[in-house]
């Protein structure tokens, strides 16, 4: 392979690496830079050279740098612990509950990880992907949060009302979860989903 080509292959793996660790499918990323899912499919392949305006912007959706795309700057990682099971009354980050350490990049402040299981966040988040989570206990409606609710911990998206909490899945295949009034006290919100540890 021509030094090039390389070059070229790498800036496509990295772009697409970007993309995977700020959440986004090729549809969503495609839709904010206003081109269509097959032009972004071709970029990570290497298929089509980029622009530098586009790149740039990319940069930007992604929350990356020109650097990190070129290959030119190294993401410094920090270890999380991936949380297995949440124990009602217990801190999620307690050393039973960890079974095992996930990479992320340090610039995610994130303070632990979890496996997810079943496809109610699909496509953002698939079935078997590692989500990074920074401990807070307010997000902003529609921000994705690690929730429990009782001794149970689920990823959604949270919404919240005048009288009720709405913790609501990407899939529209799947309902939301509705708490009212006193059933708002079983919910408490964990985290912030920061980004995905794929390909870390």
């Amino acid at each position: 392979m021509k030094i090039k080509d390389m070059v070229k292959k790498t800036i496509a793996s990295n772009i697409k690496r970007a993309r995977i660790n700020s959440g986004m499918t090729q549809a969503e990323a495609a839709e904010k830079l206003g081109i269509t899912a097959q032009a972004i499919s071709n970029f990570e392949r290497g298929v089509n050279g980029i622009e530098n305006s586009l790149l740039l912007q990319m940069c930007e959706i992604y929350h990356t740098s020109m650097g990190k795309i070129l290959g030119e700057e190294h993401t410094d990682t920090q270890k999380i612990p991936r949380v297995g099971r949440i124990a009602c009354g217990d801190p999620i980050t307690a050393e039973e509950n960890i079974e095992c350490y996930d990479d992320a990049p340090a610039v995610w402040h994130a303070d632990f990880s979890l496996l997810c299981v079943g496809d109610s966040m699909s496509p953002k988040i698939e079935d078997g992907d590692i989500v990074a989570i920074r401990c807070q206990q307010q997000v902003q409606n529609g921000e994705i949060a690690a929730v429990r609710i009782g001794d149970e911990a689920t990823l959604k998206m949270v919404f919240l009302h005048q009288d009720y909490v709405e913790l609501r899945p990407v899939n529209p295949a799947y309902p939301s979860i509705i708490r009212r009034m006193e059933e708002m006290e079983e919910i408490r919100i964990e985290g912030k989903a920061v980004g995905l540890c794929r390909n870390l």
